[in-house]
């Protein structure tokens, strides 16, 4: 079953979905890749009230402290692009190349950054897992679902530009 709740942000509504326990989806209203949740049951959970705080703490411009339960789904080259997102530190980015190289050192097999640009851009769980923190080779701000000016607020949330 999935249950969702919803959040006002700065950037505007964002759709939260769970299994239950853990987070599964946090969607700008609106993103391309918006999920049909014409099924899915609103229900105040734990987990959705520590995303809150969260994402309360977060646009505020505050690294929160902690990380609420988070259930993303995918294939495993997506899990694995993903928990590097998430190693991304707070203010800071990387490129779609250098973590192709990083998962390049991990497998030893080839990886392309197109690869892990497909990947970062089906993260069902934005702003958590960070995939804003990831731009292009030359600097640039390149690819988000929920569009350039929500990843340029996000990055400016956490004081990457002055």
């Amino acid at each position: 079953m999935i249950y969702t709740a919803h959040y006002t942000s700065p950037l505007g509504g964002i759709t939260l979905t769970s299994d239950g326990i853990a987070l599964t989806g946090l969607y700008f209203d609106g993103e391309r890749d918006f999920p049909d949740l014409s099924a899915a049951h609103k229900k105040d959970l734990p987990v959705f009230g520590e995303v809150m705080r969260w994402l309360d703490l977060y646009f505020a411009g505050k690294e929160p402290d902690f990380s609420p339960a988070l259930n993303p789904t995918g294939t495993a080259f997506q899990m694995s692009v993903w928990a590097i997102l998430q190693t991304i530190p707070f203010g800071e980015t990387t490129t779609y190349g250098a973590i192709a190289r990083r998962l390049e050192e991990e497998t030893k097999k080839r990886m392309s950054a197109q690869a892990v640009g497909g990947a970062v851009g089906r993260n069902p769980i934005s702003i958590l897992i960070p995939c804003h923190r990831v731009i292009g080779a030359n600097g640039s701000l390149t690819g988000y679902a929920g569009g350039l000016d929500k990843k340029e607020y996000l990055l400016r949330t956490e004081g990457f530009y002055s």
